[in-house]
């Protein structure tokens, strides 16, 4: 454990009873990183009515494991001691408030337990202690974090399992258990965890329990026909007055980064809405004065957010202008929450319109190859049908970097360029990220640019046994692969176990598959386009070098000093 990499009880996931089945540790590297990078490391165990004790120094055993004394059979646990080595950070001291978050969460998701954190106090002879205890877990801590709020209906508490009789997609004793509210003043604050982590940015879970909200809120308004006639209510209505804790088991967390801020679990917003569902919609009908309230306030957001809609379509030109007959457009006018996806080929576009939401998302396949328009003049851009259609689509002209536009008829917050995942693809995204960069900088400035991620590769993983049903993993690329695979592996899942999918392209993936990747806000993963403050002269080097006419020789001389670097895709 404290000298092998990938080592620990969170690899053996055979056992559906196992104490590790629902982990948050993803490599099995942590506590073995940290002897490395320790000047000394104490551990005593105390189990069985013995104690035993081993000492590192920098990775190494200094005192071998030995038995050191004797305590009561009833008296078990484990004392971890690290001395951080300075040199390898910047400094070796604790954060004492990032201790503090990490401690209060251990608190409130197992309820009934006492966590406390002692410390010394300069120029003070006693240590200093905080503890932290939640008797009811979540309730109580969500009580303590709305205390100076004023709330609207009484605090929802309820955690619900996957149970043995469950025949589903989910595997025994996964599920979520979750403490929410809706406040009349004051500042909602929402905190999520998985399998005890901490997930600040939220991820999956959060998705999957807005999605359960929004859907019982939105039954009951309709089953007790509540809503004013031209009033439509959408997810972030319910939900802008919401206070909530969520703490979801998933045997399998994914997560963005070593940090595990955001869990990125396709399947766990299935399984968090699966599991909140029924319960909010039995407490909102147990309770219609609550829900009757809950619906009210829902009904008032979504009503003042369409008064400012109608401020922002106000202020637009009444210039009226022709749409491309290929542009399948989206039914809001809020370019607030408006998305453009410019797809490669019309066979990928098909798919993108059967897995786009009709409300929101807009779909513009283009044919062929982009012009490189690096060189273009802006008066000659027209010339090129897909850079007319896509200029006439956002609702922008084409403009200089020192230029001064007008974005009053900019139509989508955001434009995401969706193409293959192969070399082409990259090709199809320089191509249109030069279009952007070079005649439309202000809608990068803006943060209006975005790049769709679709993954290369599927791994389907068939069902072993009753406790652990068939999963899919999709991965962007080949180092994701080999780390979902590596994975499978160290869970001892035979080759024969599984099989590799590639996708060719997106008019390969079905529509289902492409909104759960690639299109839908809660499960795909966009990335925003940006140029780092101070590096706009190195980005148009950058720019002048790959795309600029003249330049052949200077690229040709970068490829052969740089081509034993690449990493071809054949």
């Amino acid at each position: 454990m404290f000298t092998r990499l990938h080592a620990g009880g969170k690899f053996n996931k055979k056992d559906g009873g196992s104490a590790y089945a629902f982990s948050g540790g993803l490599h099995g590297v942590g506590v073995s990183v940290t002897n490395a990078l320790s000047t000394r490391l104490e551990v005593t165990v105390k189990r069985e009515g013995k104690i035993h004790r081993i000492v590192f120094a920098g990775g190494d055993v200094v005192e071998p494991l030995a038995e050191v004394g004797k305590c009561a059979v009833k008296d078990s646990g484990t004392e971890v001691r690290v001395w951080p080595d300075g040199k390898y950070f910047e400094s070796p001291n604790y954060s004492i408030p990032e201790l503090e978050r990490l401690l209060r969460a251990k608190a409130v998701l197992l309820p009934g337990v006492r966590v406390s954190l002692t410390r010394p106090v300069k120029g003070e002879e006693e240590a200093q202690t905080q503890t932290w205890h939640y008797p009811d877990g979540l309730k109580s801590y969500l009580t303590d974090l709305i205390a100076d709020a004023q709330e609207a209906v009484p605090l929802f508490s309820c955690e619900n399992y996957i149970s043995d009789d469950h025949n589903g997609d989910f595997s025994i004793g996964e599920g979520a258990a979750f403490a929410l509210t809706w406040l009349e003043e004051g500042s909602c604050t929402n905190e999520s965890y998985v399998n005890l982590i901490p997930t600040p940015l939220g991820g999956t879970h959060e998705a999957g329990l807005k999605q359960a909200v929004f859907n019982a809120v939105n039954n009951f308004i309709n089953l007790h026909n509540l809503l004013p006639r031209g009033v439509k209510v959408q997810s972030d209505d319910v939900f802008s007055k919401t206070a909530f804790v969520l703490s979801a088991r998933v045997l399998d967390p994914q997560f963005q980064g070593q940090t595990k801020d955001k869990l990125t679990n396709r399947d766990a917003l299935k399984l968090v809405a699966a599991v909140s569902g029924d319960p909010l919609e039995l407490w909102l009908n147990q309770n219609v004065d609550y829900g009757k309230k809950i619906a009210e306030l829902a009904i008032r957001q979504a009503q003042a957010r369409m008064r400012s809609v109608k401020k922002i379509e106000k202020k637009k030109g009444s210039g009226v202008a022709v749409l491309p007959g290929k542009l399948t457009d989206c039914e809001s006018e809020d370019i607030r929450e408006n998305e453009l996806f410019l797809v490669e080929g019309d066979s990928a576009g098909g798919s993108a319109k059967l897995a786009r939401d009709k409300a929101t998302q807009a779909i513009l396949p283009l044919r062929g190859k982009v012009l490189n328009s690096f060189e273009v003049h802006p008066d000659q851009l027209f010339g090129n049908a897909e850079i007319h259609d896509i200029s006439v689509a956002i609702g922008v002209d084409p403009h200089g970097i020192n230029d001064n536009p007008d974005l009053s008829g900019l139509r989508y917050g955001k434009i995401a360029i969706l193409s293959d995942a192969d070399v082409d693809g990259s090709h199809i995204q320089v191509l249109l990220l030069t279009l952007f960069y070079r005649h439309f900088p202000k809608l990068v400035a803006d943060g209006h640019i975005y790049v769709a991620q679709p993954p290369l590769f599927r791994v389907d993983v068939n069902a072993q046994g009753k406790s652990k049903p068939a999963r899919k993993f999709y991965a962007l690329d080949q180092n994701e692969l080999d780390s979902i695979l590596e994975r499978l592996q160290k869970e001892g899942v035979k080759e024969t176990a599984y099989s590799i999918s590639r996708f060719k392209g997106l008019g390969e993936m079905n529509p289902d598959q492409l909104k759960d990747t690639t299109m839908h806000p809660d499960t795909r993963r966009l990335l925003q386009v940006q140029i780092p403050e101070g590096a706009d002269d190195e980005t148009r080097d950058i720019f002048v070098k790959l795309m600029g006419k003249g330049e052949a020789a200077v690229r040709r001389a970068w490829m052969e000093r740089e081509g034993d670097t690449a990493e071809l895709d054949i």
